[in-house]
């Protein structure tokens, strides 16, 4: 690996045709800077490898586009781009064609689309095809397009390389099929990783995975242009109250970062709660469709509305110049990937505002993403033992029934079986290879020490132990790393203007508003087989009907009063039952049934359920009782669906016999598994329909 940077140069005819793709895209006087000459200049030698660090904004992209023409001129093949996100792959498509070239991608928000972009691409009609790490984990694609493309491709760009090391913080499994379709490349292909955000470790990993020798072209990481602040100690209520408050105060349009899709929702109805419609904002999650998320991205270059709120969803690759602010509500899990979402702001502008509003709770978050991936060897064992033992190729479904291993689970760790060749995808499901895999506990615990110490900076970023900046490069392995001189340590202030905590006034009134907004829940329609025994759709003679939840997770509004009422403090329990009968009564206007009848269901040992349902009882005049849990050891949390639906078809006690609709109130299920069962014997009993109202749902 090389870590020097020599000057190359193009030649005239090289110039002229990377010329022509630069002026195109940044304007008539635009040209490549030395070091991105240095980078295309070097990808036009056959064979080539580079690796690019350089900090987000510095044109990246302007390096493979530029590559790209001058290799095609040439008479090369095309480029074969993975990238890690539609939104990417949907900016990237309009900057190519911007720059005069054909590109496509295959992706799946375009599969009516799929053939004709292979054929193009087969047929030499297309310069760039842009597709996720997961579709070259597609045995079809994979035949039909890498196979035959294999020898013919010019170049290949691996974009937000950082996700091929497990080391790095964004570590996607699929990223790892990268390395296959190196080993298969004509050895003419050139190489191009890119990332922003690789500390010295990854770059290292990542170069070696290129070849050994790399060319790597590192530059600063700092952002002049970014105004880093932090608030700590605000609690979650105060959080979204301080949002609610002061984005008019921030330039521009934005984007405020959340940890979970629930945050997302709830602080998109904080703001709305304090502003009406004066003030556009939308919440933006992966779980919206593709066009969904490809209108809010627009209207959000467009400036029409002031922020989006997002998850992680929104990130690599969202290019936005004039992007005025990011705020964090909630700390993600490492300085690095903090770098990767800050730098989405100010790119193109003098200033910008960076704001992270920090909280303790935020540790429980980080410590499961430190240990989500890492494998575990007993369960890897049983799921290669059932695979060993399968007729054929397995279904996730089907490895679900077979293991006990929850499906999510299952899918990750095919996918890390599949990196070390243990396991293939095939298009009717898992089969095993053959190959042995070993559970490399050294490495596995080195991966874990370094997520936890990623954790500890993020802790001393909080605490201003010093410059903002200076401590995020560091965490980049930045040489040039220094003070900035603008963030809230330097200072000694947060950014004039705004406000260290919000009014008391404004966190009332989102509170308020919070709370009388149930979240909607959906009934389980299908049985889940395996251990269960029965699967296929629930009747609906036996199926609940749509419920509402009052908290959701870590519902920020619920979060005190949730801990106060399980202790039996009465002015919570207060707060809890008029809240219920809030939401039973919006419920019943818009469902147009109403109770005959309240049953409670205390799940987790103590009595919540069966006082709300009490008051219930008591506020609508009607009758019901307590149903009851018949003892035993309970499912764990890793339980399969099937698991611990036969273990309440097991354990609730028999029904009374009851006629009309009945309102069933349950204190807390992170499944809904006890719902479902308790909804169907109700039913059983002669109940026309069951309506849940759970007071917690933990997930």
């Amino acid at each position: 690996m090389s870590t020097q940077q020599p000057t190359r140069t193009l030649d005239p005819q090289q110039r002229t045709v990377a010329d022509g793709v630069i002026t195109s895209l940044a304007g008539p006087e635009a040209r490549l800077r030395a070091d991105q000459e240095t980078a295309v200049a070097a990808l036009a030698s056959p064979g080539a490898r580079v690796l690019v660090v350089q900090a987000t904004g510095w044109g990246k992209s302007a390096v493979y586009w530029a590559a790209t023409a001058v290799i095609r001129a040439a008479g090369g093949g095309p480029t074969l781009i993975v990238s890690p996100l539609l939104s990417l792959m949907r900016d990237q498509v309009s900057a190519a064609t911007r720059g005069g070239l054909r590109a496509a991608t295959v992706n799946s928000a375009n599969i009516d689309e799929w053939a004709q972009v292979e054929r193009d691409l087969l047929d030499g009609a297309l310069d760039v095809l842009l597709v996720s790490p997961e579709r070259l984990a597609n045995p079809g694609f994979g035949r039909r397009v890498l196979d035959s493309l294999a020898g013919r491709l010019g170049l290949v760009v691996i974009d937000e390389a950082h996700a091929i090391s497990d080391w790095g913080h964004d570590f996607r499994p699929d990223y790892r099929r990268v390395s296959d379709v190196l080993q298969t490349l004509n050895p003419q292909t050139s190489v191009l990783a890119t990332t922003a955000t690789a500390n010295a470790r990854v770059t290292a990993d990542v170069a070696a995975q290129l070849g050994d020798a790399t060319l790597v072209l590192r530059g600063p990481l700092a952002r002049k242009s970014l105004h880093l602040n932090v608030i700590d100690g605000l609690d979650p209520l105060q959080r979204y109250a301080w949002v609610a408050q002061e984005l008019p105060m921030l330039p521009g349009s934005g984007i405020v970062y959340v940890l979970t899709v629930a945050d997302a929702d709830r602080l998109v109805k904080a703001i709305r709660a304090v502003h009406g419609d004066s003030l556009p904002v939308a919440a933006y999650t992966g779980g919206l469709p593709a066009d969904d998320r490809h209108r809010l991205e627009d209207q959000l270059l467009a400036g029409e509305v002031k922020a989006l709120v997002a998850t992680s969803a929104l990130g690599m690759g969202f290019d936005k110049p004039d992007l005025g602010f990011v705020v964090h509500v909630g700390a993600p899990p490492s300085p690095v990937s903090y770098y990767q979402q800050v730098g989405r702001a100010g790119r193109a502008l003098d200033e910008a505002v960076v704001m992270l509003l920090a909280s303790t709770l935020d540790d429980a978050i980080w410590e499961h993403f430190a240990t989500a991936t890492i494998p575990d060897p007993d369960r890897m064992a049983t799921l290669l033992d059932a695979l060993a033992n399968a007729d054929g190729p397995m279904t996730v479904p089907g490895l679900e029934s077979a293991t006990g291993i929850r499906r999510g689970r299952i899918e990750l760790m095919c996918k890390q079986l599949a990196v070390d060749g243990a396991v293939e995808r095939v298009s009717e499901g898992w089969l095993i290879t053959g190959a042995p895999w070993h559970y490399d506990a050294e490495h596995y615990a080195g991966v874990l020490a370094v997520r936890r110490r990623e954790a500890d900076i993020m802790r001393s970023f909080i605490r201003g132990e010093k410059c903002l900046m200076r401590l995020l490069t560091e965490s980049l392995d930045d040489p040039r790393s220094e003070d900035c001189g603008r963030c809230s340590v330097c200072r000694g202030e947060i950014t004039p203007g705004l406000a260290e905590a919000p009014d008391a006034e404004v966190i009332a009134t989102v509170g308020g508003v919070l709370r009388r907004d149930a979240v909607i829940l959906e009934p389980r329609k299908m049985w889940p087989g395996g251990a269960f025994g029965t699967r296929g759709r629930i009747a609906p003679t036996a199926m609940a009907e749509v419920g509402r939840v009052l908290a959701f997770a870590d519902a920020p509004q619920w979060r005190d009063v949730l801990g106060a009422a399980k202790a039996g403090a009465p002015d919570a329990v207060d707060r809890l039952a008029d809240a219920a009968v809030t939401v039973v009564a919006q419920w019943g206007r818009a469902s147009g049934i109403r109770p005959d009848v309240i049953f409670s269901l205390d799940l987790t040992g103590g009595s919540l359920a069966a006082t709300l349902a009490q008051r219930l009882r008591q506020v609508g005049r009607r009758t019901g009782d307590a149903l009851t849990v018949l003892p035993g050891q309970r499912p764990g949390r890793e339980a399969t669906g099937a698991t611990e639906a036969a273990y309440w078809r097991d354990h609730l006690d028999s029904m009374p016999q009851v006629s009309g609709a009945v309102l069933l109130v349950v204190d807390e299920t992170g499944t809904g598994w006890p719902v479902t069962l308790a909804a169907a014997a109700l039913r059983d009993a002669g109940a026309s329909a069951v309506l849940p109202l759970v007071i917690h749902r933990t997930a």
